[in-house]
């Protein structure tokens, strides 16, 4: 490696990798897959940040070998022998990296000092998952703050008895949309469940009625200090022409925007 350093962090971090619940579909727990998603990082020459001391701190390396049959990865030192140090003592480390635009992320518990080609290297037992969290196969459009979109549905209370919510619309993409929750409405919104015949009326566009699934809970604090929780629901099965609709705002709406942007250069 050329560049080997470490930099405090000045708030912790968030991995994805640390959030099961949220990211569990995009988990690989077979080892077969496993090695096959840490040898690309090999065969890409990977630039991989190892973070270490609850995230406060990081190293760049890179993964040298990965032996499925010892069931042992190899990484680069660092040149400083104080940075090698404190990784080592290191309890737990988190690994990300970026191949082909896809966000690979994995822990490791401890490691150990060893040699590679005669150079003093990183050991540590392969992981027992890996994160591959994929690029967004859909362009997602924040809502304009001056023509907001609203989200209706009715939830079924414990009781059978209907509840009318409403909810402001963060973003949507042609995979489905983002809410703007409060923390006792997101109570309401499992994860993996169904929201049916859920109502949102596009500027310009007319009212789209759509199956949503939860997939995803997010607390969000505002530089302003207020909380809400952003809930990210899937569409489920919708219909071409609905597509059609939400493809159609999107593109207006981005162009509007490149428009401004351009007008103000």
């Amino acid at each position: 490696m050329e560049e080997t350093d470490v930099q405090p962090q000045e708030t912790p971090l968030r991995f994805e990798i640390e959030q099961p619940d949220d990211y569990d579909q995009y988990l690989l727990r077979s080892r077969p897959e496993i090695v096959a998603v840490l040898r690309s990082l090999v065969q890409k020459r990977a630039l991989v940040s190892a973070y270490f001391n609850r995230g406060s701190s990081f190293l760049l390396t890179s993964v040298l070998q990965v032996n499925m049959e010892s069931g042992e990865l190899v990484l680069d030192c660092g040149r400083e022998e104080a940075i090698n140090r404190q990784a080592l003592l290191a309890d737990q480390l988190i690994l990300t990296a970026m191949v082909d635009k896809v966000k690979i992320q994995f822990t490791l518990s401890k490691l150990a000092e060893t040699q590679n080609s005669g150079r003093a290297a990183f050991s540590a037992a392969l992981p027992d998952k890996v994160l591959r969290l994929q690029r967004r196969e859909y362009f997602r459009l924040s809502t304009p703050i001056a023509k907001p979109v609203k989200f209706v549905t009715t939830l079924k209370r414990p009781d059978g008895s209907a509840l009318v919510v409403e909810a402001s619309l963060l973003d949507i993409s042609g995979g489905g949309v983002g809410l703007m929750a409060s923390p006792a409405l997101a109570a309401l919104l499992p994860r993996g469940g169904m929201l049916t015949e859920c109502r949102m009326t596009l500027p310009d566009e007319g009212l789209l009625v759509a199956n949503l699934c939860v997939r995803n809970k997010f607390d969000v604090t505002t530089r302003g200090g207020s909380r809400y929780v952003r809930v990210g629901c899937e569409f489920i099965a919708l219909p071409g022409a609905r597509m059609s609709m939400v493809q159609r705002y999107i593109t207006r709406v981005e162009r509007e925007r490149k428009a401004r942007l351009s007008g103000m250069a």
